[in-house]
């Protein structure tokens, strides 16, 4: 069985390149080894799918090499996407900082992509597992559905993230195969697990916070777990997180801590109860262990408790893993590949899309948008 190109994986960037290729006249080929298409997208924003962000740049990214993306953002923007989305009559919402939400159902973007596929004329084989690809003038694909032969061959087979989801290491096998470097992967936007602390009786209290890393930082809520800390500032930081390094979290980002306990030093009232009116009860009484009233707080103590509501350091131990992670961070070095195009430099008509490239978004419709 011939065709012009041949994709591999059947998620966002998968259908989508399919659907380019097809409407350019190339027989066109997605082998998906799910049962269906797009599973991810499918549980993506809640099961509302962030589909994309109104702003986006290569500043929202993060790769080895910060200009890679430059070329493929600027050729299809979210407007661009945007108006695919209208003209399906699809309703959407902004819900934060730019992001756009599906009103209704993640499903009806996968829908729209099969309607796309359909009008392209683009084949789709579920279920179907590859066996080996191998090049001689043209690319072998063996699967359990027999031998597939192309021209092109494009790599869509996303990251490690949702293993549970059928997500797998054989893109980064078949780059390797093909003699491609890889930059190393690891889980990201994903939840952190502390190294020293427990604050197990925390989990579910949602804080307001300001968390820093080195020259990033970010305004949302961090959220106790049992193990770490969550949330979108938490999932945000992940992509920029390096093991022996603290977190810096500004648990009063509108207010200057020592400023207020200074102001309120004659104050009669316990500890636990002021700090209740800018944190929630359960972190405040945790907070403050050695409870008193804050005019028998020394001037040394308010400062160290000032630093610590400002200037909390925290040290993580490591990630929760590839189970909760949103994304995979490294993939396929960006060097090995053209920015124009996505075609590998060493093999023509060998190209690498999606998340599997080194190439690695925020929280917030920028990886579905790459």
């Amino acid at each position: 069985m011939k065709f012009d190109v041949i994709i591999i994986g059947g998620g966002a960037a998968g259908l989508f390149c399919a659907i380019q290729a097809g409407k350019r006249g190339k027989r066109t080929l997605v082998i998906e080894h799910n049962f269906q298409v797009g599973r991810k997208i499918l549980i993506s924003g809640g099961g509302r799918c962030n589909f994309t962000n109104k702003e986006v740049s290569a500043n929202n990214f993060i790769s080895q090499n910060p200009h890679f993306c430059k070329s493929a953002l600027a050729r299809y923007t979210p407007s661009d996407f945007i108006e695919l989305v209208k003209s399906y009559k699809i309703q959407f919402y902004e819900k934060k900082l730019g992001q756009l939400f599906c009103k209704e159902s993640s499903r009806q973007i996968v829908e729209m992509l099969l309607a796309e596929c359909q009008k392209a004329k683009v084949e789709i084989r579920l279920s179907c597992e590859v066996k080996e690809i191998e090049k001689v003038e043209r690319f072998k694909v063996q699967t359990n559905q027999g031998v597939f032969e192309s021209e092109s061959l494009v790599m869509a087979t996303g990251g490690l993230s949702f293993p549970k989801i059928g997500a797998t290491d054989f893109g980064y096998k078949i780059a390797r195969q093909f003699g491609l470097k890889i930059v190393e992967t690891r889980p990201s936007l994903v939840p952190l697990i502390f190294a020293n602390q427990n604050f197990s009786k925390l989990a579910g209290v949602s804080i307001d916070s300001i968390v820093k890393t080195g020259k990033r930082e970010f305004r949302e809520n961090i959220l106790f777990t049992h193990r770490g800390l969550s949330g979108p500032a938490i999932l945000q930081i992940s992509n920029y997180w390096h093991k022996e390094k603290p977190i810096s979290i500004d648990l009063l980002p509108e207010n200057d801590a020592l400023e207020i306990l200074e102001n309120n030093a004659n104050s009669k009232q316990n500890l636990d109860n002021f700090l209740g009116k800018y944190l929630p009860n359960r972190f405040a009484e945790s907070f403050a262990q050695n409870n008193k009233p804050l005019n028998q707080i020394s001037k040394k103590e308010r400062e160290k408790i000032a630093e610590c509501l400002n200037n909390w350091q925290v040290l993580f131990n490591e990630t929760e893993g590839y189970h909760k992670a949103e994304v995979t961070l490294g993939g396929v070095d960006t060097n090995e590949l053209s920015s124009q195009t996505m075609e590998s430099k060493r093999v023509k008509e060998l190209y690498f899309i999606g998340e599997i490239v080194d190439v690695t978004g925020w929280l917030g419709g920028y990886n579905f948008q790459w």
